[in-house]
């Protein structure tokens, strides 16, 4: 992990097309501006953790076994000759 010392109006870039930006320090606290394209995700981690394991907790209530998937629908009907 890279740690970097920066005072308020200081930038870190990411790549090409993203900016951190330090707005404020307040005692323990920081305020960070974010300049980044519209595609690019930006969550606080405990938003993201809670997503995950949202989405993990949805995929396991509706899991179906890969090989039901591959079988066609199965017929109640008996046909008898």
């Amino acid at each position: 992990m890279l740690s970097l010392a920066r005072r308020p109006g200081q930038k870190i870039r990411i790549g090409e097309d993203i900016v951190l930006v330090i707005r404020e320090i307040r005692g323990r606290q920081v305020k960070i501006g974010i300049e980044a394209p519209a595609e690019v995700r930006v969550l606080r981690e405990e938003i993201y953790e809670e997503l995950c394991a949202a989405n993990k907790a949805a995929a396991e209530q509706r899991s179906i076994p890969a090989i039901a998937l591959l079988r066609p629908p199965s017929d109640d009907t008996e046909t008898s000759s």
